[in-house]
C-alpha cells in the first residue's frame, strides 16, 4: 500500500509537470531569487518503512512485530530564501496512522495516534533563474504524537523526540508567480513504545518516506 501511494503520488507530479511546463513555456514567470518567499500547498503521502520487534520487560522476543499504517494528507510548505541558491524551509502537517501487532496468526490493532511531524529543513537550488529548478535539503524533524488511541485491550505509550530528514525535489515555474512542486524527503525517526505499563515493549524505527506534489505561489 506504501509503495502504491508513493508511486501515486509521483506519477501525478509527473504527469502535471510535463503538461503544465509545455502549456506555460511561452509565458512569463518569476525566478527564484534572495529574499523571495514561497507558500506550497501540497497533497501528501506518508509512508513509514517500519522496523521493531515487541519484546517483554526482560527482553525474551514476543514474536510479534509493529507494524504501521500509511495515511495521505494535505500539508503547507513555507520557504525563504537566504541567497539566489540557499534556502529554509518549514513544512506543516498532520497525519493519523493504524498501530498492529503481527506475527504468525495474529494480526490485531493495537493502537492509533495523530502525529505533528514538522521539519525544517536548509536547501540548495539548482538553476534558480530557470524554469525547472530542482533542489536537495537536509534538516531536523520533531515527532509529537497525540488524540491516540488504544484498543482491544491494549495500552500504548510514545516518546515523542527528534529525528533528521533528506530531502530532494523540483519547482516547475507555471505563469507569473505560481509554480508545480514536487518532492520527497525521507525521514529517520525512532521512538520507544511501551505497552500495557512496561509489559511489553519495542523500540520502533518509523523512518518514513514522504512524497509529496503541490502547488506554489512566489511573493
Amino acid at each position: 500500500m506504501k509503495n502504491k501511494n508513493t508511486l501515486a503520488i509521483g506519477g501525478l507530479g509527473l504527469a502535471l509537470a510535463m503538461g503544465l511546463t509545455t502549456t506555460a513555456s511561452a509565458q512569463d514567470f518569476k525566478p527564484k531569487a534572495k529574499g523571495q518567499f514561497i507558500v506550497t500547498s501540497r497533497v501528501t503521502s506518508v509512508a513509514p518503512d517500519e522496523t521493531g520487534d515487541i519484546r517483554t520487560a526482560a527482553g525474551a522476543d514476543s514474536g510479534l512485530d509493529v507494524k504501521v499504517g500509511d495515511d495521505t494528507i494535505p500539508s503547507l510548505g513555507f520557504t525563504y530564501f537566504l541567497t539566489d541558491n540557499i534556502a529554509v524551509e518549514a513544512i506543516l502537517g498532520t497525519s493519523r496512522h493504524e498501530v498492529r501487532a503481527v506475527g504468525g496468526n495474529t494480526n490485531v490493532q493495537v493502537h492509533s495516534t495523530w502525529v505533528l511531524p514538522p521539519v525544517i529543513a536548509a536547501q540548495y537550488h539548482f538553476n534558480p533563474k530557470g524554469r525547472v529548478s530542482p533542489y536537495v535539503g537536509a534538516g531536523v524533524n520533531g515527532m509529537i504524537f497525540y488524540n491516540s488511541k488504544d484498543y482491544n485491550g491494549f495500552k500504548v505509550e510514545l516518546d515523542n523526540g527528534l529525528g533528521y530528514a533528506l530531502q530532494g525535489g523540483v519547482d516547475i515555474a507555471l505563469k507569473g508567480n505560481w509554480s508545480l512542486n514536487a518532492d520527497v524527503k525521507k525521514v529517520w525517526f525512532s521512538t520507544d513504545a511501551k505497552i500495557n505499563n512496561g509489559a511489553l515493549k519495542s523500540e520502533v524505527d518509523l523512518n518514513p518516506v514522504v512524497a509529496s506534489v503541490g502547488l506554489a505561489y512566489r511573493f
